[in-house]
C-alpha cells in the first residue's frame, strides 16, 4: 500500500479510469433501504452524532465503517456481521438511536445545552448571595475562552484527561463558592480552606442537637449525594464539550478566535451592562483570591504567636492585680447571639427593649445601679468560643488557628488574673460544653462545671443542653449558696438564646427549677424549630424571646440571690446570624456592668458608658479584645510587661 500522506506519481490520463478493485472507498454505496433515516448532510446534525473524532480517523475510512464514540454498546453490537447496512435489520434489533433518530438528536441538544450552562454557571458563578442577578450570567469569562483554546489543539487521549482535571477543579471551585455562601450567611465571612475543616465537626453535632440523629444523617447524606454530584456532572459535562470542540474543530477555531478578540476588546474598553463589567474573569480571580487568603492565613499565625506573647501584664504580681474588686463576688457571664440587633432591630427590639428597662427599674429597686457600652466582637452568627476568648485574652481571635495558639500557650486571661491573685475562687458554668475540655485549663478557673455536672434531668432546648434559668439555678446550689472562704469569680455561658431560637423556655418560680424535670412539658409546649428558623420574620421574634428570656433569668438571679458584694458583667459574644441580624450587619454586642456597691461603678465613669441595661446609640464602641486591659487598669492592676 503507498503511504498515504506522500505524494502519488503522476501517471498519464485515461479517460477511464476505474479505482482499484480493492478500495472500499470507491465502492458504490447500498441505496439506504426503505424506511430507513437516509443522512441529511446538515451541519446542525453533526455536534449531536456520536461519531469519533476526525482526528483519530483514517483519511480513507467510510464514515458507517467507524462506530460512533458516544453510542450505545447496543448499537455496535447489532451491527450485522455480514457488513450489511444496519438498515436492513429488523427494526426491534436495532439501537433506540436509529429506532428515534428525530428523539436522540433532541436530548443530544438538550444535553449538550444543558452542559454547556452547568460550566457557564460555574464559570461565572459568584460566592456571595447578594451578587447573584442576571447580568453576571451574562458576561463572557475568559477561562471559557482559553480552555477551548487548548483542548482544541490537545490528541485525543491527552484531552480527554486535561478535560476530567478540568470539570474536577470546576467542580471542587463550585462547592467552595457554595461553601462561601453558607458561610457568609451564618458567620458572616467566606470559607478558610485552612481554619474552617473543623467546624464541621460541630456542625454536625449542631445537627444532631437541633435535628435529632436521624435528620442530622439525612442531612449529611443529602450534603454527600450533592458534593459526588457536583463533581461527576461537571467533569462529565466538560469531557462532552471537548469532544465537540474536536469533532469541530474548525469552527471551534473560528468561533474561540473570534470570542478571545471580542474579550479583549470589551476588557480594554470597559463594556458594562446592568453595571457589570461584560468581560468576566470571574474564576481566575476566585483561585487567586483563595491563594492570596491561604498565604495570608498561613503569615497570620507566626504573626499572631508572636503578638501573643506580648503581654502587658504578663509580670504582674498577684497582689497588685485587681485590688479594686477585692472580696467581691464577680460573675462574667455570656449570653449566646445577644448582639446590637437584639436592641435596634425593628422586630426584635421592642420586646428586648422593654426587657432591659424593665429589669433596670428591678435592679435599682433592689440597690443596684448599671451601665452599657458597645463591644465588637471578633465573630459573627457563631463560634461563640472566639468572642468568649477574645473577650477574656486580650487578643483578636477572630480565626480557629488564632484560638489554638492562645489556648495552647499561658497568656493571661481576664479570669486567670482572678487566680493569680490568690483572692478568688474561680469556677466555671458551661451547659454548652458535652465533652471534655482542655483549654479549661487555660483560663484559670479552679473548676468547671459543664453540661454532665450540672445534674440536669429535663430534655433539651434544641441545640441548649438545659435552660439559663436551670443553670444559674444549679450554680447557686452548687457554688454561690455554699459557704467559702473567699468570694467567687464565675464564668457562666448562658445558652437558650442559641439558635435555631425554637422552642424557648419560660420563667418559672425559682424553687420549682429543682432538677429540671418540670421542664419537660414547657419543652413539648414550645415552637418546633422547623416552623420558625426558616421564616424570617418568625426567626427574628422568637430570637428576640430568647434574648428576653435569657437576660430576665440573669437579672432575676442577681435580685433574687446576690448580695452587696455582688458584681455582674454580662455581655452578649456575637451577632446573631444574617438571617436575623441583617445583611452588612455590625458585629456590636450590648455589655453591661451591674453592682450594689457604687464605687464599683464609679472606677469607670471616664468610659462614657451609659447609664442602665441599655446602651444608647452614641455610647462608645470598642474591640472586644480591649477591654481586659481597660478593667484590670480600672480597678487597680499594675501593668508589668
Amino acid at each position: 500500500m503507498p503511504d498515504p500522506d506522500q505524494a502519488a506519481p503522476e501517471e498519464p490520463e485515461t479517460p477511464e479510469a476505474q479505482p482499484p478493485a480493492d478500495n472500499p472507498a470507491a465502492e458504490e454505496p447500498e441505496a439506504p433501504a426503505e424506511g430507513a433515516a437516509a443522512p441529511t448532510g446538515t451541519e446542525g446534525e453533526d455536534d449531536l452524532a456520536a461519531d469519533a473524532p476526525a482526528e483519530d480517523a483514517p483519511a480513507d475510512a467510510p464514515a458507517e465503517d467507524a462506530p460512533a464514540e458516544d453510542a450505545p454498546a447496543e448499537d455496535v453490537e447489532d451491527a450485522p456481521a455480514d457488513g450489511k447496512a444496519a438498515s436492513e435489520e429488523p427494526v426491534a434489533r436495532r439501537g433506540w438511536r436509529a429506532r428515534h433518530p428525530v428523539a436522540a438528536r433532541n436530548v443530544a441538544h438538550t444535553i449538550t445545552a444543558l452542559a454547556a450552562v452547568l460550566v457557564l454557571f460555574a464559570l461565572l458563578m459568584p460566592n456571595d448571595p447578594d451578587r447573584f442577578r442576571p447580568a453576571v450570567f451574562a458576561r463572557l469569562p475568559v477561562e471559557a475562552i482559553f480552555g477551548a483554546a487548548v483542548l482544541i489543539v490537545l490528541p485525543k487521549t491527552l484531552r480527554l484527561v486535561t478535560a476530567a482535571l478540568a470539570g474536577l477543579a470546576l467542580g471542587a471551585l463550585t462547592l467552595l463558592n457554595l461553601l462561601d455562601i453558607g458561610f457568609n450567611e451564618f458567620l458572616g465571612r467566606g470559607f478558610n480552606v485552612v481554619l474552617d475543616w473543623i467546624l464541621f465537626d460541630d456542625a454536625q453535632s449542631y445537627l444532631e442537637d437541633s435535628m435529632g440523629r436521624a435528620g442530622a444523617i439525612a442531612v449529611v447524606i443529602a450534603v454527600v449525594v450533592l458534593v459526588l454530584a457536583v463533581l461527576v456532572l461537571m467533569i462529565l459535562s466538560v469531557v462532552r464539550l471537548a469532544n465537540l470542540l474536536a469533532r469541530h474543530s474548525g469552527r471551534a477555531t473560528r468561533a474561540t478566535l473570534v470570542a478571545g478578540t471580542v474579550w479583549v476588546a470589551c476588557s480594554a474598553i470597559g463594556v458594562q451592562f446592568a453595571g457589570v463589567q461584560f468581560a468576566a474573569r470571574s474564576t481566575a480571580g476566585a483561585v487567586q483570591n483563595r491563594v492570596d487568603r491561604v498565604q495570608a492565613t498561613l503569615k497570620d499565625e507566626a504573626e499572631f504567636a508572636r503578638e501573643a506573647r506580648r503581654d502587658t501584664f504578663a509580670r504582674t504580681p498577684g497582689d497588685q492585680l485587681l485590688t479594686d474588686l477585692r472580696g467581691k463576688d464577680v460573675i462574667f457571664s455570656f449570653i449566646e447571639s445577644y448582639g446590637r440587633s437584639a436592641i435596634e432591630d425593628p422586630v426584635t427590639a421592642p420586646g428586648v427593649d422593654a426587657t432591659l428597662t424593665d429589669k433596670t427599674e428591678a435592679l435599682t429597686k433592689a440597690g443596684y445601679a448599671a451601665k452599657s457600652g458597645w463591644l465588637t466582637s471578633a465573630t459573627y452568627g457563631g463560634s461563640s468560643w472566639l468572642g468568649h476568648s477574645t473577650f477574656l485574652s486580650g487578643l483578636w481571635i477572630s480565626n480557629q488557628a488564632r484560638y489554638r495558639t492562645v489556648t495552647a500557650g499561658d497568656h493571661l486571661t481576664l479570669t486567670g488574673a482572678f487566680e493569680r491573685t490568690g483572692a478568688w475562687r474561680t469556677v466555671g458554668i458551661m451547659p454548652g460544653v458535652q465533652k471534655s475540655w482542655p483549654e479549661g485549663k487555660f483560663y484559670g478557673l479552679d473548676n468547671i462545671y459543664d453540661s454532665r455536672e450540672l445534674g440536669y434531668q429535663g430534655p433539651k432546648f434544641s441545640w441548649s443542653t438545659m435552660p439559663d434559668q436551670y443553670a444559674l439555678s444549679a450554680f447557686e446550689r452548687l457554688e454561690h449558696g455554699k459557704k467559702h472562704d473567699k468570694p467567687l469569680m464565675s464564668e457562666i455561658i448562658l445558652t437558650s438564646s442559641h439558635q435555631p431560637w425554637a422552642p424557648i423556655p419560660r420563667t418559672i418560680p425559682w424553687d420549682e427549677v429543682g432538677d429540671g424535670s418540670v421542664y419537660k412539658d414547657i419543652e413539648k409546649e414550645g415552637k418546633r424549630a422547623s416552623d420558625v428558623f426558616y421564616d424570617s420574620t418568625k426567626v427574628k421574634e422568637e430570637y428576640g424571646k430568647s434574648i428576653e428570656y435569657s437576660v430576665t433569668s440573669l437579672i432575676d438571679y442577681v435580685v433574687k440571690y446576690g448580695n452587696k458584694n455582688t458584681v455582674l458583667v454580662f455581655l452578649g459574644d456575637h451577632q446573631p446570624l444574617a438571617r436575623v441580624s441583617g445583611d452588612k450587619a455590625d458585629w456590636d454586642v450590648p455589655i453591661s456592668i451591674v453592682a450594689r456597691d457604687k464605687s464599683v461603678l464609679d472606677k469607670i465613669d471616664d468610659w462614657g458608658w451609659t447609664e442602665g441595661l441599655k446602651p444608647g446609640p452614641k455610647a462608645p464602641v470598642w474591640r472586644m479584645d480591649s477591654f481586659r486591659d481597660r478593667f484590670l487598669t480600672a480597678y487597680g492592676s499594675t501593668p508589668r510587661p
